[in-house]
């Protein structure tokens, strides 16, 4: 309970844009929320195969993986309060449009613009909120973050389920998953509100900045490029799986929409719990360790997941997994965060969702495929141990590049 309060303290010491923040990603995580856990269901009730699915998730991923980049860049050059105003702005009329168009081509297409638009939201969120705290904030900060985004995907995957059984009361079972969408889409749409209350932090011109040696951007690029090939490992193996989750209970269990909500939204509040032992565990093994020990705990959970036949044991095996795979992420922003200078800080994140995305893309296609083969239980047996395989192989990498990162890190770059 102690640690609790001290959360609820130390968010009363966070400015008001962080406060701002907040409330803007709980509105679009909730609306995100219910489009990601009923969109496949969409697709496959206009009649299409689970290729097009496995092509429209792809093509999102590719759009992201290309555009993050330059999104950075161009968060660190304009601001991130305009960035993020737009990107909702954009993104969520993007979302309007997906709940709307049936034609396969548009699918796609708007499937690609979605990649491309949210990319630029998703790489200025962490920046802004690394720009309007100190270092001895982020942990605890990144982490109740990434805790709220999960609880209001909670709420959206629930609503998800819960709307579009209700609709389909009244209405066929297409038209009742497409307002459920229009929904969701309009409840990201409002998340735009608070970002208009965002004050832009001037950026500061210090001559000790302008004279940073060759050396010092040398070292903040490897940094940079070590978290990314770590990232990519993780990348390649959730993109074999997290896109088809709700998918995999409906195939393998015959699960409602419904209970698969369900299902994924207690998931998800495993993960937001599971975000504030991460401080904890940071307390007791350091930050590298921290993270490396939570994603090694979450295989065994993943493999039940993937060979079991019983509906309560996947989901148990999804809920471990999901909260102890997910709670070493705002560590691993906050280690990340705190070693990048603000200059480089949208490009950091943006390098490291790029690769991320690109695992989602490139494996998409390869886990559908697999499906398609062998069918719902050994299909995705196979494509759970593949993913538990890339998960042990990237922590692995990261224990053993990161060990010593936090003493020698500590010359590479001031905290700002």
């Amino acid at each position: 309970m102690a640690f609790y309060h001290n959360l609820a303290v130390q968010f009363r010491t966070y400015n008001r844009n962080v406060k701002l923040s907040f409330m803007a990603n709980i509105l679009t995580q909730i609306g995100l929320g219910i489009f990601m856990v009923i969109y496949n269901f969409y697709i496959r009730k206009l009649g299409y195969t689970e290729a097009v699915n496995g092509q429209v998730i792809a093509m999102t991923s590719l759009a992201t993986a290309i555009i993050l980049v330059p999104a950075g860049l161009v968060s660190d050059r304009f601001g991130r309060k305009r960035v993020i105003f737009y990107g909702i702005a954009v993104s969520g009329m993007i979302l309007f449009f997906r709940s709307i168009f049936a034609d396969q081509s548009m699918l796609i297409s708007l499937a690609f613009t979605s990649g491309l638009t949210m990319a630029f939201l998703q790489v200025s969120g962490i920046p802004w909120l690394a720009e309007n705290s100190t270092a001895e904030q982020r942990v605890n900060l990144f982490s109740l973050h990434f805790a709220s985004m999960t609880a209001a995907n909670v709420i959206g995957s629930l609503l998800g389920g819960l709307l579009t059984d209700l609709f389909s009361l009244v209405v066929s079972d297409l038209h009742s998953i497409r307002y459920t969408l229009m929904i969701g889409a309009l409840i990201y749409l409002s998340g735009i509100i608070p970002t208009t209350k965002f004050q832009e932090i001037p950026k500061k011109v210090e001559k000790a900045a302008q004279k940073v040696s060759f050396k010092w951007q040398n070292d903040g690029m490897k940094l940079i490029v070590l978290f990314a090939i770590a990232q990519m490992l993780i990348g390649f193996g959730a993109g074999l799986v997290i896109p088809y989750l709700n998918l995999y209970f409906a195939d393998r269990f015959s699960a409602s929409t419904t209970s698969i909500g369900f299902i994924i939204s207690l998931g998800q509040a495993a993960t937001a719990l599971a975000m504030f032992i991460g401080p904890l565990v940071v307390k007791r093994l350091g930050e590298v360790k921290a993270v490396v020990y939570l994603q090694l705990a979450s295989l065994p959970f993943l493999l039940l997941t993937a060979y079991t036949n019983h509906l309560w044991l996947a989901a148990i095996g999804f809920l471990f997994r999901q909260a102890l795979m997910n709670a070493g992420n705002p560590i691993q922003m906050s280690l990340m965060m705190s070693k990048v200078n603000d200059s480089m800080k949208g490009l950091a994140n943006s390098i490291n969702q790029m690769v991320f995305n690109l695992g989602w893309a490139l494996m998409g296609p390869v886990s559908t495929g697999i499906v398609v083969q062998y069918g719902s239980y050994w299909g995705y047996a196979y494509v759970f141990t593949i993913t538990a395989g890339l998960y042990l192989i990237g922590s692995i990498y990261f224990l053993i590049v990161f060990k010593g990162f936090k003493e020698k890190g500590q010359s590479v770059a001031k905290v700002s």
